[in-house]
């Protein structure tokens, strides 16, 4: 049986990778701090061990291991969120270049957010315009670890993954509850553009990446069509029949940022992200429109 080994996949994305990957005939092996079932091998993302040797023989390593930035930017979660990063692209690259026969691609998250805020500009791989505030500095940073490690029998590709929209997790909970208590209005301006993927669609992205063996490099994980956040909100209340939805200026954001402890950025960053080297290749999304999107995510509410 083919095995796939995901680093940090004890998460949303993790159980989105595993659940997909499973139903294909892949043994899946997760790499966690806190191992509880038979798949899950111990790591701390820190130090080389005995999870090392499960890197043989297989056909991909997928790191998705990073502090979550969902989080207020304060000195000591920055350091967390690069250190968590860092650390572990670089620590895997030494475990595979230790491996007498090591995974056959290595699939290192990265972030749409490291493009610049774009109301207009498209973002591809290609052309997209990288900025340098503390999100943005922490992704090249992230992508230059990853890169500088060589690996001449591992494919080597970065995964620039905009908002995975999923029905367990990722940005549909929050949206949902917000949208529910009458809070579901437009955020900021509502023109900054969301991109997006539907969490099956990230899942088929990966393994249109693993099959293409001649694919490598930077790729954008988000539907061609971004929408904005004004559209993304009257979908939401639409789809879940509430009637009404009051918008939040950006003094109220900044506000309630600050009590849930997170940063306005996740909202009022305009992410205008293309994935024009998937389009180019061929991949056909199943979800490409937040209308198909959300169809399916919201069914039974």
């Amino acid at each position: 049986m083919k095995t796939i080994i995901i680093a940090g996949g004890s998460g949303f994305l993790g159980q989105v990778l595993e659940t997909f990957f499973t139903k294909k005939q892949y043994a899946v092996k997760i790499l966690t701090r806190n191992p509880k079932r038979n798949n899950d091998i111990y790591w701390n993302a820190k130090d080389l061990g005995d999870w090392t040797n499960q890197l043989e023989n297989t056909v991909a390593v997928i790191n998705l291991t990073g502090k979550s930035v969902d989080c207020r930017y304060t000195e000591e979660n920055k350091k967390e969120i690069y250190k968590s990063r860092i650390d572990s692209t670089n620590l895997l690259g030494l475990a595979i270049n230790l491996c007498e026969q090591p995974p056959k691609v290595w699939f290192n998250s990265s972030t749409a957010t490291i493009y610049r805020h774009s109301v207009d500009k498209q973002m591809t791989e290609e052309n997209g315009e990288i900025g340098d505030n503390f999100s943005m500095s922490i992704a090249k940073s992230w992508e230059t670890a990853f890169y500088e490690v060589m690996t001449p029998k591992t494919r080597k590709i970065a995964l620039r993954t905009s908002i995975v929209m999923g029905k367990k997790g990722g940005a549909i909970s929050p949206l949902k509850a917000l949208t529910k208590l009458g809070l579901g209005g437009k955020q900021g301006s509502g023109k900054q553009k969301v991109s997006w993927i539907h969490e099956l669609d990230f899942a088929r992205a990966i393994d249109f990446l693993l099959e293409n063996v001649n694919l490598e490099g930077n790729f954008n994980l988000s539907v061609k069509n971004p929408t904005d956040n004004k559209t993304l909100m009257q979908n939401m209340r639409q789809k879940l029949g509430v009637p009404f939805g009051i918008s939040h200026p950006v003094w109220l954001l900044k506000f309630g940022a600050t009590l849930i402890g997170t940063e306005t950025e996740l909202v009022l960053k305009s992410r205008n992200v293309i994935p024009k080297r998937l389009i180019d290749n061929g991949f056909e999304f199943r979800f490409d429109t937040i209308e198909v999107a959300l169809d399916d995510l919201l069914k039974n509410k």
